[in-house]
């Protein structure tokens, strides 16, 4: 029993002072002050808006990220024109004309769609050919818009010199310019 004592007795002094080295050492317990902190997520902070983090996430060219955000707001705020807008604004720079054009007609079925859903339901439109069509939807977002976007008037400009000389003027040739709530625009131009 005496042998067993000390071997218990030895094994805890050397457990203690192994442990008690550790700390001790530049490796210990602690982190080194050069060493970069990533804290922890806040889980009491409100969240940033769905769409507002769709939109940066647009303007960044992360669009299928944007995608994700608006789906997520559209969880918490229902399918209303402005996700259905973001979501066929992230879908129309991925190229995925026909998702873009059919979100953005269910964006415009709203009765607070915004001018610049309307400007960006006629650059699909332009960009899948369908050139009077599109001209008929720019100049309904220009008059909703009261002529005050310069973004929309020149798209309603090209349009319109589309469909008036389809020869001088090809859909390629032409850069179109999304725009989204709140500022910032996004610009639809030819492949390289």
């Amino acid at each position: 029993m005496n042998t067993t004592f000390r071997r218990s007795t030895l094994c805890v002094l050397t457990l203690t002072a192994t442990l008690g080295l550790t700390a001790c050492s530049p490796g210990g317990f602690s982190a080194p002050e050069d060493q970069l902190f990533a804290p922890g997520v806040n889980q009491r902070a409100t969240a940033v808006d769905g769409i507002e983090v769709g939109h940066r996430l647009i303007a960044n060219g992360q669009h299928e990220l944007a995608i994700k955000s608006f789906n997520r707001a559209a969880l918490e705020n229902g399918m209303n024109s402005e996700v259905l807008s973001g979501l066929g604004s992230a879908n129309l720079a991925l190229g995925r004309l026909g998702q873009s054009e059919r979100l953005l007609r269910r964006a415009v079925k709203e009765d607070d769609a915004l001018p610049e859903v309307w400007n960006n339901l006629g650059v699909v439109l332009m960009e899948r050919g369908k050139t009077l069509e599109a001209v008929e939807i720019f100049k309904r977002a220009f008059a909703l818009d009261n002529g005050e976007s310069d973004a929309i008037r020149d798209n309603l400009r090209l349009a319109l010199a589309k469909s008036e000389n389809s020869v001088s003027v090809g859909v390629d040739d032409a850069n179109y310019t999304l725009v989204r709530r709140g500022g910032g625009d996004f610009l639809i131009s030819a492949p390289l």
